[in-house]
């Protein structure tokens, strides 16, 4: 998949203004949403069947300089999906959290190819600074689920941490949409 500069800085600008401006003005509502988040059956397939489809997609579609030890990639996407539906089974907890960071670092790589070697344009580092921070978050909260339980439980601690956090996203994705249309 190939996306043009403008579309890879427009995508995290919206994500981020939309995720900012829930925080701002979705009060209690939004905190109970995001608190359930982790632990939800229903996020839980969105987000961690979203990303093992995506996945299995990127595997069925590997050249053969990539196989080593099997002719073609219907082995490995056979295994792979059994894993992941396994994990359903196995590894229930904050299995939505592990799936939104599969979908993050999943999602970067498109994002970033975008403005790969692009020297041409210096507002392209806001972009990349944002999908950079959401792979770093993304590895972390991989690694220790529970951190975004905890994080949303500071959060919404105090109404104004909500807020200024839900300001600091929307302006910085409000930036991006702006940035977007530069190049």
């Amino acid at each position: 998949m190939s996306l043009t500069l403008t579309t890879a800085t427009l995508i995290p600008g919206l994500l981020l203004f939309a995720l900012g401006t829930l925080l701002l003005i979705g009060g209690a509502a939004a905190g109970a949403y995001l608190k359930a988040l982790p632990r939800s059956p229903v996020a839980a397939v969105v987000f961690f069947g979203g990303a093992a489809a995506w996945f299995l997609n990127n595997v069925a579609h590997i050249s053969k300089a990539d196989l080593i030890v099997f002719d073609s990639p219907t082995p490995l996407v056979v295994g792979f999906g059994v894993l992941a539906a396994l994990s359903f089974k196995f590894a229930p907890d904050f299995l939505a959290v592990r799936g939104l960071a599969a979908l993050a670092l999943l999602g970067a790589s498109p994002l970033l190819a975008a403005g790969f070697m692009n020297f041409e344009h210096w507002q392209i580092h806001f972009y990349k600074v944002a999908v950079y921070v959401a792979i770093t978050l993304a590895i972390w909260l991989g690694a220790q689920p529970w951190r975004l339980r905890d994080f949303f439980n500071w959060l919404f601690a105090r109404p104004a941490r909500s807020s200024a956090l839900g300001g600091a996203l929307a302006g910085y994705g409000l930036l991006l949409v702006i940035v977007a249309f530069t190049y």
